[in-house]
């Protein structure tokens, strides 16, 4: 395996706030604590060690032992949770939802990211302990978006009903999804490890947490991750005060409000605050918490209380009380010993939007680390791209603008006009010059007749070129296949294939060679051969 880089603004897949966050523009300083740099970890460390407490710690480390008691974990995943207990053991953590066999790719770079950087902080501060986390989003309720995972080009998809919180979800329907998907995988050994891998999984477990629980530790529990569900009474109860001050308050409205007002002169907003940021919960019902006519409700159903009834309800049954997305990053840093979140750039522009509201709480800011991206290249592809003299710049151009780059590239003829508007334009400044010093009313004429020239350049351009690729269809047919490979449905490979199509031909080495090869810390968007 080798591996190379490409800067993630040169991907013209992120957004400006995520490159501009990568370049540490100053602009952004207002909504973050410490960049991610090694050197910031440590005071980052001295924050979370002093506000962390040790009921705390023994709160969270009681209801992980009950989470995993029905779980084969690792000795390492063990003592992980075992040293949570002691004031110098951190998390690093990252978040994902349930989807269906993991869904894309990307899960598995999420956590990687997080188990390299817990290896990293290990070695440069050996008197602390660092946890990779895998926060599981049980508490979500858009089945749609978990309920399928792609598998070369074709969709797998679970089709049943759901409502409330999906870590609930029964599996039923599974095994009809498991036969079909079966099919697809052929014979081979690693053919029978990922059926394997989904019948044990999904067949011999009752809900989906349980489920994603299971898989995820047979994944990771040879690096000692430690995989949460949050939906948890005990846990909720450690953060049932701030349920309290959201509901009677409206911090988060307000802070996260003003910051948008900051953040919004530069940046797209990702999410926008509610009155109240808490949903109720339990079986099959997972709706808004609403405060209207001097009533606190429970939106589209007849669940209403007064103040005080709401109050003793929460501190009686925190479980049923579920944080929204402006309130669930808070409930992660209130219940873990956390000095960072992994995430991906949408995640990490809600974010932003939070560094306000969790200091007028007094909370710590976690770092925020934007997750290792990678494309993976095989040994053959990566010769196909070089014979071809596509570099990583070009594979990652948009389809047309990579299919017109290439044909000017190959092509015998020039099909650049760039020389002739640059003379064009160079000769309607003189003609601009003469109608300024002469009659001014004809600039207007001049300028219609210097956009008719350009425009007919550019369509002359445009005809050539449409002519060049048809003349150079096999050479356009090789290049575009190759980019579809790595790019399929013209996205980017880690958003859309699936982990099972890549582990059928590199097998039970793919995750070890993930480990191996990603840097956590480092601003690439990784491109690995394997």
């Amino acid at each position: 395996m080798s591996s190379d880089g490409i800067l993630f603004k040169k991907t013209g897949y992120f957004s400006s706030l995520i490159c501009d966050y990568l370049e540490e523009k100053p602009e952004l300083k207002a909504f973050y604590h410490h960049f991610p740099k090694l050197e910031n970890f440590e005071n980052q460390i001295k924050e979370k060690r002093v506000s962390f407490k040790a009921h705390s710690r023994t709160v969270l480390v009681n209801s992980l032992k009950q989470q995993y008691k029905d779980i084969e974990a690792s000795d390492l995943t063990q003592q992980n949770i075992d040293s949570l207990q002691q004031e110098n053991t951190f998390t690093i953590t990252t978040g994902h939802q349930l989807n269906l066999f993991t869904g894309p790719l990307y899960f598995l770079y999420k956590i990687v990211s997080a188990i390299n950087l817990s290896k990293e902080l290990k070695e440069t501060h050996p008197e602390s302990n660092f946890v990779p986390v895998y926060w599981m989003a049980t508490e979500d309720h858009d089945f749609d978006e978990i309920n399928y995972f792609n598998f070369k080009g074709k969709k797998v998809q679970w089709n049943r009903d759901s409502l409330g919180a999906v870590g609930e979800l029964s599996v039923e329907g599974l095994e009809d999804v498991f036969n079909l998907y079966s099919k697809e995988l052929g014979a081979s050994k690693n053919a029978d490890y990922l059926r394997h891998l989904f019948r044990n999984a999904y067949l011999n477990h009752t809900n989906l947490a349980d489920a994603t629980r299971y898989l995820a530790n047979e994944l990771f529990k040879d690096y000692g991750l430690v995989i949460i569900d949050a939906n948890d009474s005990d846990l909720k109860k450690q953060f049932a005060p701030y349920v309290e001050d959201e509901l009677l308050s409206q911090k988060s409205f307000k802070s996260v409000s003003e910051t948008n007002k900051s953040l919004s002169k530069n940046y797209s907003i990702q999410v926008n605050p509610r009155a109240i940021n808490v949903f109720y919960i339990k079986a099959n019902l997972r709706e808004r918490i609403v405060f209207e006519d001097d009533v606190f409700k429970v939106n589209n159903t007849d669940i209403s209380w007064s103040k005080d009834e709401l109050l003793k309800h929460l501190y009686e049954m925190p479980e049923r009380f579920s944080p929204n997305v402006i309130m669930r990053p808070l409930y992660q840093e209130v219940i873990l010993p956390n000095l960072c979140y992994i995430g991906g750039g949408g995640e990490l522009a809600y974010w932003f939007q939070l560094k306000q509201f969790f200091n007028t709480v007094n909370v710590p800011f976690p770092i925020l680390l934007l997750r290792n991206s990678v494309l993976i290249k095989t040994e053959q592809q990566a010769d196909k791209l070089k014979k071809l003299n596509i570099s990583n710049e070009d594979i990652f151009l948009k389809r047309d603008a990579f299919i017109n780059k290439k044909v000017r590239e190959i092509s015998n003829i020039d099909i650049d006009f760039s020389d002739q508007k640059a003379h064009l334009e160079a000769q309607f400044k003189g003609l601009f010059k003469l109608a300024e010093q002469t009659d001014k009313s004809f600039l207007g004429t001049v300028k219609a007749q210097e956009v008719k020239q350009l425009k007919g350049l550019e369509k002359l351009e445009k005809r050539l070129l449409k002519a060049q690729k048809k003349v150079l269809a096999d050479q356009v047919s090789r290049i575009t296949e190759l980019q579809e490979q790595l790019f399929p449905n013209k996205s980017l490979q880690e958003r859309n294939a699936n982990f099972s199509e890549i582990y059928l031909e590199y097998g039970e080495a793919l995750i070890p060679k993930l480990v191996e090869n990603l840097e956590p810390l480092k601003k690439d968007f990784i491109i690995l051969i394997l």
